[in-house]
């Protein structure tokens, strides 16, 4: 299950509580206050890792709590610090703090690690106290609690390349022609219910990642459908391919579909709707040359580059590789 956001609760330990003590031994003619420091309390670190792609652990197990300080003792002994927690989450996670809404991270990159709630202090011990006019304080101090917060994580994926049309337009066909990921391919609506990754490998040896992104419809900017759940997950994508069905069989007009969906693109967030993008004619080898040339066109209107393919015969999929790759690539 594919699931991009949940509500955590973190707690870093408590301080240890310092310690009240005399040293009294035989032969020592002055004894004074002995009693050590408490130690700190441990924090709560998130941490993220490539290893994960989905927030769905942290439905089942949404608590994090790191150790507590260990007590001070006599002999000037400090409590052992306590043991920190480090939590894994999966790479593009955003942090949250759920009660004033602030940002408090975004973990882009594997191995980036963020304290949310740090150790509480430990108390200092009597001997911190004495004085040479104080020479056997009583005084001593509890530790001090750990940092609670209630966070909001949110899970935008990080792909090069994102996948954009209506359902049915040829997403999942495509992303399965160019990659290794196999989605589920289906013949009804909305069949791809969750985003997923491709790696598309290139004769150079470099790659680029594809996200295929679902459910957007007309109204998805404003909750239809499955969009607005997902829109989220095109913004950090450097490329946006615009897939259209152009099959003789195709429910909607291809230009009408076209447009609707830069509609919603514009209404969920205008940088996104000016970011780069290719128009990619899908099913070519079922295409309506009628609507296929209406919607070729209608992209040299607006400036927009028209590529031609089927998934399935692979017509068109070579040509349209290399220039996502010039693309991509040109800048770096």
């Amino acid at each position: 299950m594919f699931v991009d956001e949940a509500i955590i609760h973190v707690a870093g330990g408590a301080g240890g509580n310092g310690c009240m003590a005399f040293r009294r031994e035989k032969f020592v003619p002055r004894g004074g206050p002995s009693g050590g420091d408490g130690g700190k309390g441990g924090s709560v670190y998130l941490r993220a890792s490539h290893h994960l792609n989905t927030l769905l652990a942290f439905r089942y197990n949404p608590r994090y709590a790191a150790g507590r300080g260990g007590h001070g003792e006599g002999g000037n002994r400090h409590g052992r610090g306590g043991e920190d927690c480090l939590v894994d989450v999966p790479v593009g996670t955003l942090i949250y703090d759920a009660n004033t809404g602030e940002c408090l991270a975004d973990l882009a990159t594997s191995g980036q690690t963020v304290v949310v709630a740090q150790g509480g202090r430990g108390g200092r011990g009597n001997a911190r106290f004495a004085t040479s006019v104080n020479r056997a304080p009583r005084r001593h101090e509890p530790g001090q609690p750990g940092e609670q917060r209630v966070l909001r994580l949110e899970l935008k994926l990080l792909a090069d390349v994102g996948l954009l049309g209506y359902p049915n337009a040829g997403k999942s066909t495509l992303i399965s022609a160019v990659s290794a990921a196999r989605p589920k391919i289906a013949d009804y609506p909305f069949t791809t219910l969750a985003p997923s990754l491709g790696v598309v490998g290139l004769e150079d040896y470099r790659s680029f990642v594809v996200a295929d992104i679902p459910g957007i419809i007309e109204g998805a900017s404003e909750g239809r459908g499955l969009g607005l759940q997902f829109l989220r997950h095109v913004e950090r994508t450097r490329l946006l391919l615009h897939l259209v069905d152009v099959s003789a069989l195709a429910e909607r007009d291809p230009v009408a579909a076209y447009d609707a969906i830069e509609r919603e693109l514009a209404l969920y967030d205008s940088e996104l709707a000016a970011r780069p993008r290719l128009a990619v004619a899908t099913k070519r080898d079922v295409a309506d040359p009628t609507r296929a040339a209406a919607l070729k066109a209608h992209c040299e209107r607006l400036g927009v580059a028209f590529f031609p393919v089927s998934a399935v015969t692979g017509e068109g999929l070579k040509p349209l590789i290399q220039r996502i790759a010039r693309m991509l690539f040109s800048e770096s």
